[in-house]
């Protein structure tokens, strides 16, 4: 029996979510299957793939439907800008070849009726994917075709990472770190930086360094996909952060466009770095974001050379109840928690963090965590 298409079977892109948003778990499972069993694929392309594929996904299943129009352009220009640093040719093929197969899988094993509409929109879908794709691939061509008739960009680049590892090899330990930041903004050309560190015994992020202090410390929780811009191994551009950073915060820090970089050294992830224009819009190109990785290399690369040093000549002494305490301040548990969890009142906790911020030279709760890992006080 041949099928007929009617033009009235056809589907939106808020339909499209709705059914994503239904049967995320099948999709999700439909992805890995056919991503493992794709043959004869580079272990880099079938991980970039499956950065894409999830983050694709994430973006159709938390898009909140009542929000949804259907202009669905800048949403994908929006998921596309996020994922620049993981984009080329071969994972985007492979992208496509498993989204189609993963969906049309799940369709059949639905018998759902309207599943030529759905892979028609799909197919619309990846094709304004693909444009987008080549409008960057162009620009950047462009971008090179200047850069031979303009050399001073590209000089600039390197003098300004000439600067920062002059800065780097001159700094003395992590308590430089705030400084460097600040030289950053200047050498790259951003109006703000803001450094969140990383907790790995509990999977947590922390906001320590940068101006309006008071708002960034109060920035911290855990590495859920709720914040799935804390990609732990590629810079991550955003020109627009809706949909991928809390309304609250966007509000909080008057955000725009910003970029977030990983600071890791030998698969080690210390935490991350933004930048941003304070509320204007930027673009970033690859290039650019080249540049900012290689940023979060050298401060890993520093970061890890000075905990090493710090922890051989550290004369620092916790008793065991400090040690206790600060690890429940390391999971995040306030003081009145912390006394009931260690049967003592709320004012003696107050002392012993005293203490451990006199002993580890911090400001605050977040410093004595944030020294406390440096220091290889924590594991």
């Amino acid at each position: 029996m041949t099928y007929v298409f009617h033009p009235k079977e056809e589907i939106k892109f808020q339909e499209f979510v709705l059914f994503h948003k239904t049967h995320y778990k099948q999709i999700e499972v439909n992805i890995n299957i056919y991503l493992t069993l794709e043959p004869s694929i580079p272990e880099s392309v079938r991980k970039n793939t499956e950065m894409l594929l999830q983050s694709f996904l994430s973006l159709l299943v938390n898009s909140n439907i009542e929000d949804i129009d259907e202009d669905y352009a800048s949403h994908l220009q929006k998921w596309y800008q996020s994922q620049l640093s993981n984009v080329n040719q071969k994972s985007y093929n492979l992208f496509q070849l498993v989204y189609q197969k993963s969906l049309m899988a799940l369709m059949i094993q639905l018998k759902y009726k309207n599943k030529i509409p759905m892979l028609i929109f799909l197919l619309s879908v990846l094709t304004y994917i693909l444009h987008i794709n080549n409008d960057w691939v162009n620009e950047d061509v462009t971008k090179n075709n200047q850069h031979k008739l303009h050399e001073s960009s590209q000089l600039k680049r390197l003098q300004s990472m000439e600067k920062l590892n002059k800065l780097l090899i001159r700094s003395s330990g992590v308590r430089d770190l705030a400084y460097i930041l600040k030289k950053c903004q200047e050498y790259f050309n951003y109006k703000r930086c803001i450094f969140y560190a990383y907790a790995p015994w509990s999977d947590q992020f922390y906001g320590v360094i940068g101006e309006e202090l008071l708002k960034i410390q109060s920035m911290k929780g855990q590495v859920t996909e709720e914040y799935k811009i804390f990609n732990r191994e590629k810079p991550i551009y955003l020109k627009n952060p809706k949909n991928y950073v809390k309304d609250e915060n966007i509000e909080l820090f008057n955000l725009s466009s910003v970029v977030f970089i990983p600071i890791t050294y030998q698969n080690q992830l210390f935490g991350w770095v933004t930048f941003d224009q304070l509320g204007k819009e930027f673009n970033c190109s690859k290039d650019d974001l080249e540049l900012l990785e290689q940023v979060g290399k050298h401060l890993g690369l520093f970061l890890s050379r000075e905990g090493a040093e710090v922890v051989k000549t550290s004369d620092i002494h916790l008793t065991e109840r400090e040690y206790s305490i600060l690890g429940l301040l390391a999971e995040g548990y306030d003081n009145k928690k912390i006394g009931a969890l260690l049967f003592i009142s709320e004012h003696t906790v107050r002392e012993y963090v005293s203490r451990l911020m006199t002993k580890l030279k911090a400001k605050n709760r977040t410093q004595v965590v944030a020294f406390a890992f440096r220091l290889g006080l924590l594991n």
